[in-house]
């Protein structure tokens, strides 16, 4: 078994953590943490968790607590693990951060896009970036996983085919966003308030959102060469979920049938699933899985290509990722615990 600890166990992420790890057939869940409900019942705060997970919630003082468990889940705001990490930590247990702490590899991009002092950038050049259908060969040697972004993680496996082939402009790539409210996290502000996100839609942190650069070097890892992309995210009223659609033009003499062949990288990837031709991802058809549903459609009359991706943001945005990280790492087949179908209502 698997020994496992859960930081930030009571936010949304965290919360679908539990919901996966407690049904995993090679996981213990050792303990969880959280900051704001330490000592109390797990299945106070989450009522549905009554006689599934009632043990208390321990607090955030980690190093307390890692002689019992193999792998150590992050499910923290941005800052809170590289403050938590050091080579004790690393020495005893494996760790998987859901924040951006490691996700880029120059310290000062991260600085200037989160407005934060890294607190450990010594374990930045260490930390695999766990977008686990890329990655796969350095995941499972890695002792510290930077977990992708939700938009990332959505964006990047829609796009990758087509900039790992060099079959697109990437100069003229444009991606447009939209993701439910959990997005945002549990934390209350008046921004989420039902009243404020019902019946409405809005673009946010236009040409500012921190996931930009996040996406701008993974792409430009795939394509060889360096990527400034414009990223409008935006808010839509409902619960989970993310919709991306890119545009860019296709480089002169591209084929749809070289596109169509592009995209044959993921045949071989149960997660990612390339739909057939004439449909377009939803996200109620991966809702609560840890599926991507991507497509592409050339149009041929401003010779661009238009890439598609959905997926659940808590999920393969963030928790069932992770649990897909863990399962590599510890030589586990990835698809173990994560097997359950989309919801359909």
């Amino acid at each position: 078994m698997i020994n496992v600890g859960i930081v930030g166990s009571t936010g949304y992420g965290g919360c679908e953590l539990v919901r996966f790890l407690s049904t995993h057939p090679n996981v213990n869940i050792e303990w969880v943490s959280s900051r704001t409900y330490s000592d109390q019942e797990y299945s106070d705060v989450y009522k549905s968790y009554f006689t599934l997970l009632d043990q208390k919630c321990v607090d955030e003082d980690i190093e307390k607590y890692l002689d019992h468990v193999d792998v150590v889940f992050f499910a923290t705001p941005q800052g809170v693990c590289a403050k938590m990490v050091n080579e004790n930590v690393l020495k005893k247990v494996k760790v998987i951060d859901l924040s951006a702490d490691y996700r880029i590899k120059d310290v000062e991009t991260y600085e200037s896009w989160y407005g934060i002092k890294h607190a450990s950038p010594e374990f930045i050049q260490e930390a695999v970036y766990g977008l686990c259908e890329i990655n796969r060969e350095d995941v499972k040697k890695a002792r510290l996983v930077a977990n992708p972004g939700c938009y990332p993680t959505c964006s990047i496996l829609s796009i990758y085919p087509l900039a790992k082939a060099g079959l697109i402009d990437m100069d003229t790539l444009i991606i447009d966003a939209k993701s439910g409210t959990s997005g945002a996290g549990r934390g209350a502000k008046v921004q989420n308030l039902y009243c404020e996100v019902n019946e409405s839609i809005k673009a946010y942190g236009v040409a500012s959102h921190r996931h930009t650069p996040e996406i701008e070097e993974q792409l430009g890892y795939a394509s060889s060469s360096k990527v400034l992309l414009n990223f409008t995210p935006h808010l839509i009223p409902m619960n989970r979920g993310i919709l991306i659609t890119a545009y860019a033009k296709l480089k002169e003499g591209v084929s749809e049938e070289e596109v169509k062949k592009a995209y044959d990288i993921y045949k071989d990837e149960y997660f990612v699933r390339v739909l057939k031709e004439g449909n377009v991802p939803e996200v109620r058809n991966v809702k609560c899985s840890n599926f991507v549903d991507v497509a592409y459609k050339v149009d041929p009359r401003t010779h661009r290509v238009i890439m598609m991706g959905a997926m659940d943001n808590l999920v393969k945005g963030a928790a069932g990722q992770a649990i897909q990280n863990m399962n590599i790492m510890f030589g586990l087949d990835e698809k173990t615990g994560l097997m359950l179908a989309p919801a359909v209502l």
